[in-house]
């Protein structure tokens, strides 16, 4: 027991030691992925084009679509589309201050997936019910993200496995560990001598 214990002891000073001598994780650049510097600006103009896009949204009325026949489902979709956006451009400027969170940014991603798949609805609307040249502009100023939309899925992938490179470092590092931790203390020598 009490060489478990001197094991235990060393160990955790060696790596107290070696916590020292080394960065930490987060201050070290990760293999493939970029800085939090760099990907940063990219969710900040994802957030100001989420803004963009709200404003021309605003200036959409479905209502005026419905009296010309349209479905009650056209208001919905821009009301959702308004609520997407809104909430993308929140999330893409909090996400700015700390974007290695891979949570955080799987959800800004699916939302700028769900309002590009709804745009395409509410352009529809757009072209039958108000004019193809609207249409045309809110279809113009939806891509112009693509770019940024792009790099920000390669970040996640990224980021996705840069965690899981350090996850299996950190299982067997553990498992390691476990194993000095556990294993039989080494057999005395015989010096010859009797007791």
């Amino acid at each position: 027991m009490i060489r478990a214990q001197q094991a235990f002891l060393a160990f955790a000073f060696a790596a107290a030691l070696s916590a020292q001598q080394t960065p930490p994780a987060a201050e070290l650049p990760l293999a493939g992925l970029e800085t939090q510097w760099d990907i940063a600006p990219v969710l900040q103009e994802i957030g100001a084009h989420a803004g963009r896009l709200l404003g021309a949204l605003e200036r959409v009325d479905a209502k005026a679509w419905v009296e010309k026949g349209a479905s009650e489902t056209y208001g919905e979709q821009v009301q959702s589309c308004k609520v997407q956006a809104k909430a993308l451009e929140d999330g893409a400027k909090v996400l700015a201050r700390n974007p290695e969170q891979l949570a955080a940014s799987i959800e800004l991603f699916f939302r700028i997936q769900s309002l590009e798949n709804m745009l395409g609805s509410v352009e529809e609307g757009l072209r039958k019910y108000r004019s193809p040249a609207d249409a045309e502009a809110l279809a113009s100023l939806e891509a112009e993200t693509g770019a940024n939309r792009d790099r920000f899925q390669r970040y996640i992938l990224n980021l996705a496995g840069d965690r899981e490179r350090q996850l299996r470092i950190m299982d067997k590092e553990a498992q390691r560990c476990r194993a000095v931790l556990t294993a039989p203390p080494p057999a005395a020598a015989n010096s010859g001598k009797k007791k």
